[in-house]
C-alpha cells in the first residue's frame, strides 16, 4: 500500500512540473507573438518601385498634350455649335485675375477632364465605323515555307541504290489576297449601325459639355452669393459694434442699465462668429468653381459678373418644343434606337452568302527559282452557316430594338417631366422675388427706426438686435431667391439644351 501510495505522488509531482514548463512556453509564445509585427493587408499588394524611364515619360507627355489639344479643339467646336455667338477660344493667363462668367465657362470647355473623356470616347466609337467597312478590304498574306521531306521506301535494296537522292527539300515563298467582292448588305448594316452609335456618343459628349456649363453656373453664383453674404455679414458686425458704442456710452452717464452692454456685447460676438462662417463658405465656394471649371489656379480670382436681375422671357410650351428638338440625351436615345433597327437589318442578311475574290502566287521547289504557280478565282459561299444560331440571333436583335423603342419613349416622358419641374421651379423663384424684395425694404426701414430711437435712448437693446436680425434674414432671403433663380435659369437651358433669353424687366 506504501509502494502504491509513493507512486501517485511521484506522478502527481511529474504532472505538476510538466504543466508549469507547458505555461511558460505557452507564455514566451504568445509574448513573442506580440513582439512581431503585424503583417500590413492589402487589398491590392503594391507595385515595386521602378525606375523612371524619363525618355518614356517625355514621349508619353507630349502625346497627353496633343490628344488634350485634339481634344480642346474638338470641344471648341461643339461648342460653338451651340453658341455661336460665343468664341471659345481664350486662355486663363490673359484674363489678369479677373473673370466673367463666360470666361469659365470657356474655360471649362477647353480644360475639364470630363469633356476630354467625352470626346475621346466618342473617337471610339468613329473608329468602329471603319472596321466595319473594312470587310471590303483586301486581306494580304505572306510567307516562306521550307520543308524537307524523308521519303518512305518500300522498294528493293538494288533499286534504292539507283535512286540518287533520298531527301526532297523544298523552297515555298507564298504571297496571297481576299476580298469581298459583296455580302448582300451585310457589311453596310454594320457600318450604319455603328454609324448610330457613333452620333449618339457625339450627343453624349454634349450632354457632358452642358453638364460642365451647368455646374460652372451653379458654382460660379454660389461663389457671388457667397461673397454677398460675406459682406452682409460684414455691414451686420458694423451695425452691432455700433451699437455696442452707443451702449457703452448710454451706460456711462446712466442712461441705459448695464445688462444693454453685456447684451450688446454678446450680439457683437455672434455677428462675428457668423462672419467667419461666411468668409469659410467664401473659399469653399471659390475651391468648388475652380473644380466646376477644371482649373485649380482659378481659385481667389476676382468675378466681374454679379447675380442676374432680369427677368427670363419663357413659356412651357416653347421650353418643350426646344427640348424635343435639340435636349442631347433625347437626340442619343432616338441614334441609338435607330442603331438597334440597324442592327436587326444587319441580323436577318447574315442568311446571305458572300461573294468574294481570291488569288495567290507561288514560287519554289528543290530551288527557290525551280519553278512557280498561281490561282485566282471568285466564290459564292457560306461561311460557319448556323440557322438556328442566326434565327435565334434575329430574335435577340429584335427585341433590343423594341426595348430600344421602350427606352426612347421613356426618355421623352423624363424629358417632358424634366422640363415642366425646371419652369415651375423658375417661376416659384421669379414669384417669391417679388415678395422677398417687399420683405426687404420693410426689414430695412425697421431697423432703420430702431437703430434711430436706440440712438436717442428710445429703444432698447432686445429691440434692436430683433429689428437687426430681421433685416439680416431679409438680406439673405432676397438674395438666397435671387440665387436660387439664376440656378433655375441654368436648369431650364440644361434640360431644353439650349439658352434662354432675358427680357428688358427688372425683377
Amino acid at each position: 500500500m506504501k509502494k502504491i501510495v509513493n507512486l501517485l505522488l511521484v506522478c502527481s509531482v511529474l504532472a505538476i512540473s510538466t504543466g508549469s514548463v507547458l505555461s511558460k512556453e505557452v507564455e514566451a509564445v504568445s509574448k513573442s507573438n506580440i513582439a512581431k509585427k503585424p503583417e500590413e493587408i492589402h487589398i491590392v499588394a503594391p507595385e515595386k518601385n521602378k525606375k523612371v524611364n524619363k525618355r518614356q515619360e517625355r514621349k508619353k507627355s507630349i502625346l497627353n498634350a496633343k490628344s488634350k489639344k485634339d481634344s480642346s479643339k474638338e470641344a471648341e467646336g461643339m461648342y460653338e455649335t451651340k453658341f455661336p455667338v460665343i468664341n471659345s477660344k481664350i486662355e486663363y493667363a490673359d484674363m489678369n485675375g479677373e473673370v466673367t462668367l463666360s470666361d469659365c465657362i470657356k474655360l471649362a470647355i477647353t480644360h475639364h477632364p470630363t469633356i476630354m473623356s467625352a470626346i475621346s470616347n466618342s473617337e471610339i466609337y468613329k473608329s468602329r465605323i471603319g472596321q466595319a467597312w473594312s470587310n471590303y478590304f483586301p486581306t494580304l498574306s505572306a510567307g516562306v515555307n521550307y520543308s524537307r521531306n524523308d521519303m518512305f521506301m518500300t522498294m528493293s535494296n538494288s533499286y534504292m541504290r539507283m535512286m540518287s537522292q533520298k531527301y526532297n527539300m523544298y523552297y515555298m515563298p507564298t504571297v496571297s489576297a481576299d476580298m469581298l467582292l459583296f455580302d448582300f448588305g451585310k457589311t453596310k448594316a454594320l457600318a450604319d449601325y455603328a454609324k448610330r452609335d457613333f452620333e449618339a456618343s457625339r450627343y453624349d459628349a454634349e450632354t457632358s459639355i452642358e453638364l460642365v456649363i451647368y455646374n460652372v453656373k451653379v458654382a460660379y453664383y454660389n461663389l457671388v452669393f457667397a461673397e454677398i453674404q460675406k459682406m452682409v455679414y460684414e455691414d451686420t458686425v458694423k451695425d452691432f459694434e455700433l451699437q455696442l458704442k452707443q451702449a457703452r456710452a448710454h451706460y456711462q452717464i446712466g442712461k441705459k442699465a448695464k445688462i444693454d452692454v453685456t447684451t450688446a456685447e454678446y450680439n457683437a460676438g455672434n455677428a462675428k462668429v457668423n462672419l467667419i462662417k461666411a468668409k469659410n463658405t467664401l473659399e469653399l465656394a471659390a475651391a468648388q468653381l475652380a473644380n466646376a471649371v477644371g482649373i485649380p489656379e482659378l481659385e481667389g480670382v476676382i468675378l466681374k459678373d454679379k447675380l442676374n436681375t432680369k427677368a427670363y422671357d419663357v413659356n412651357f410650351k416653347d421650353l418643350l418644343a426646344t427640348a424635343e428638338a435639340s435636349r442631347p440625351a433625347l437626340l442619343a436615345s432616338k441614334k441609338r434606337m435607330d442603331a438597334a433597327e440597324m442592327n436587326v437589318r444587319s441580323a436577318k442578311r447574315a442568311f446571305t452568302p458572300n461573294l468574294s475574290a481570291f488569288g495567290s502566287y507561288n514560287q519554289g521547289g528543290r530551288q527557290i527559282d525551280s519553278d512557280y504557280g498561281y490561282q485566282f478565282g471568285v466564290q459564292l459561299n457560306y461561311t460557319g452557316l448556323n440557322l438556328m444560331l442566326l434565327k435565334k440571333q434575329v430574335d435577340e436583335a429584335t427585341a433590343t430594338y423594341k426595348k430600344a423603342v421602350a427606352d426612347y419613349e421613356q426618355q421623352k416622358q423624363n424629358v417632358y417631366l424634366e422640363v415642366k419641374s425646371a419652369y415651375i421651379s423658375l417661376m416659384n423663384s421669379h414669384d417669391s422675388l417679388g415678395v422677398s424684395k417687399l420683405a426687404l425694404q420693410q426689414a430695412k426701414e425697421r431697423q432703420y427706426q430702431a437703430f434711430r430711437r436706440y440712438q436717442v435712448g428710445l429703444g432698447d437693446a432686445i429691440e434692436f438686435k430683433d429689428a437687426e436680425n430681421s433685416y439680416l434674414t431679409a438680406q439673405l432671403d432676397y438674395y438666397s431667391n435671387l440665387l436660387n433663380y439664376n440656378i433655375n435659369a441654368a436648369e431650364v437651358e440644361r434640360v431644353i439644351g439650349a439658352p434662354i433669353k432675358e427680357s428688358d424687366v427688372d425683377l
